[in-house]
């Protein structure tokens, strides 16, 4: 050890390479001579020495042998055994080194933990200490290894995801691409149509009226000739006059000018350009009730028993098992809704007759009540808001109405118009907003009616009603 420092660098503190040797005695590495800020080279060629700085010739300076051996020599040399040993012990009191001190981080000796310097400290054997930081060590790397798992799989997700999100808009694109470029084959197809069959009209009329002048010009050649005969004929005398057989003068009595068939100055039928723009503005308003679509099915609970739910609760049929009919057919969603919005949509291809729309229960309201088998004389009474009923309704198959609140005991029956009888009733709900539409998906998904400024004084449920009619009432599947 004391080699080593003889063979260490005042000035680096490092094992010297290409040792100098100075005038005063000291022997420092050539490269800390320049670098050293007390190292200051004069204009007549002399150096001060880092360590003391007696100034030196700097031509005298030569390479040190001596320390270039030793430090050759302490490179190569290795820790013996016994230098390992003493590693073992303690260096103030020269007992082995078996604890570990865990509030100081230090490995000591029995004597060190009975020092006033740890006492209260928590000491622990070396092999029990080691044991344990190397479990903890083991345990932290296993964990490591597993976040670096994740990290990789949630790279490698998010790569899956990149990917299958750029699938998906390429998909997306090329098939608004296609039923654009369908919807202008369409359009192109439909003009060429219009544009012949405003042509066929042209070449009908223009036939017409070549025809008419025709027969005007055959009729003005006939009246000229006449004209002529009797203009010749005024010069003839009396007497040749009377004698005359040929018929001129009486023809010319009788004959009168045949008017062609009358030609309409209009066109039989005109192009009116459907409100595309309107159409899918339509559209547009549904597609975007559609990503509100919930996924739920009918509850069973309370099931009257004048309905058969089927299996997978989607299909409600309407049975007759009474002597008299029964109205009261109605069926809540497995699901309310208190807050958010909500869309659902129900297939009513096979109705004459359903009732569909939202159900909130109303508290302290009774309904009138008739006699057993009877009604009251409006059957829909009781579907109006003022007792929770947002609805609409269809009756004989062609009859749709709308049940508001009124002044009158009766419900104010609005008839909506519907354009193209719907096979699909869709129900959008906006609780916050106070709203429930119904819209028309079979008509581009117009506008059938819309509750606005609704009171809910509870969760909002979903309501389906089959009314008295067999035909099946299906809750849709969402986005089928």
């Amino acid at each position: 050890m004391d080699v080593q420092k003889e063979a260490t660098c005042p000035v680096c503190l490092k094992l010297s390479t290409e040792r100098l040797d100075l005038s005063c005695g000291h022997s420092v590495c050539q490269a800390c001579i320049p670098v050293s800020k007390s190292a200051v080279v004069s204009k007549r060629g002399e150096v001060s020495c880092p360590v003391c700085g007696t100034r030196c010739t700097f031509k005298n300076l030569q390479a040190s042998q001596h320390s270039v051996g030793i430090e050759k020599r302490l490179r190569e040399v290795k820790l013996s055994p016994d230098n390992k040993k003493k590693q073992d012990f303690c260096e103030c009191h020269g007992e082995k080194l078996l604890l570990f001190c865990k509030e100081d981080r230090k490995i000591m000796c029995w004597v060190c933990e009975r020092s006033q310097e740890h006492r209260g400290h928590h000491t622990f054997l070396l092999e029990e200490a080691g044991k344990e930081c190397q479990e903890k060590l083991q345990s932290a790397l296993k964990r490591l290894r597993k976040e670096q798992q994740d990290a990789e799989k949630l790279e490698a997700d998010i790569q899956e995801d990149r990917v299958s999100w750029k699938n998906q808009i390429q998909t997306e694109r090329q098939r608004i691409q296609t039923e654009f470029k369908r919807l202008r084959s369409i359009l192109d197809m439909e003009e060429k149509k219009e544009l012949r069959r405003l042509e066929e009209e042209e070449e009908k009329i223009l036939h017409s009226l070549a025809e008419a002048e025709a027969e005007l010009a055959q009729q003005s050649q006939l009246v000229k000739e006449l004209i002529s005969d009797l203009e010749l004929r005024c010069q003839w005398s009396t007497r040749e006059l009377l004698q005359d057989l040929s018929g001129i003068m009486k023809w010319s009595e009788i004959w009168t000018l045949k008017k062609p068939k009358t030609v309409s100055k209009n066109l039989r039928s005109l192009f009116y350009t459907p409100d595309l723009s309107g159409m899918l503005r339509m559209f547009k308003e549904l597609t975007n009730v559609r990503r509100y679509w919930a996924d739920f099915t009918l509850n069973p609970e309370n099931l009257n028993l004048n309905l058969i739910l089927s299996e997978d609760q989607r299909q409600v049929v309407s049975v007759s098992i009474w002597p008299f009919k029964s109205y009261n057919n109605g069926i809540l969603g497995s699901q309310c809704f208190s807050s958010g919005k909500h869309y659902w949509e129900v297939d009513v291809s096979k109705k004459t007759a359903w009732i569909l729309g939202v159900y909130c229960r109303k508290r302290s309201l009774t309904f009138f009540k008739g006699r057993r088998g009877k009604s009251h004389s409006n059957v829909y009474y009781r579907y109006r808001p003022q007792y929770g009923y947002w609805v609409i309704g269809l009756q004989n198959g062609s009859e749709y109405q709308v049940f508001d609140d009124s002044s009158h005991s009766d419900p104010r029956v609005l008839t909506p118009f519907v354009a193209t009888p719907p096979s699909r009733v869709g129900v959008f709900l906006n609780y916050e907003a106070g709203i429930v539409s119904f819209f028309n998906v079979t008509n581009h998904g117009s506008l059938i009616y819309k509750f606005s400024k609704c009171c809910f004084s509870g969760p909002a449920h979903p309501y389906f009603n089959p009314w008295n009619c067999p035909g099946p009432l299906t809750l849709c599947v969402p986005s089928s």
